[in-house]
């Protein structure tokens, strides 16, 4: 018989974390496929504003957009909350720090 584990326990199944911006609460999609896709996109070292655009459709769902394009962000604090988001998944990784 083929060896089964369950390693159920050592998952976590807790959902997507928020950002809060001025009281609204933003879902951040922190599933792997898609940190996987925005790691990807920023580890380019390029500042190029559409992977900015790509990442920011990745890692915000469309309610998240919609209440962001409301709040009229100039670039700099619009980047800013894209980083905010990708360090809130990913934690240290995201600062470099492994």
């Amino acid at each position: 018989m083929p060896k089964v584990i369950d390693i159920t326990d050592k998952l976590t199944f807790d959902g997507n974390p928020t950002l809060i911006i001025r009281g609204k609460k933003l879902e951040v999609n922190a599933d792997a496929p898609t940190m996987l896709k925005v790691m990807n996109f920023l580890n380019n070292d390029s500042t190029d504003v559409e992977q900015f655009c790509a990442a920011y459709d990745l890692i915000f769902p469309d309610k998240s957009r919609a209440e962001i394009e409301k709040m009229k962000l100039d670039i700099t604090d619009w980047m800013t909350v894209i980083q905010e988001a990708f360090v809130l998944v990913m934690g240290d990784f995201a600062r470099g720090e492994q």
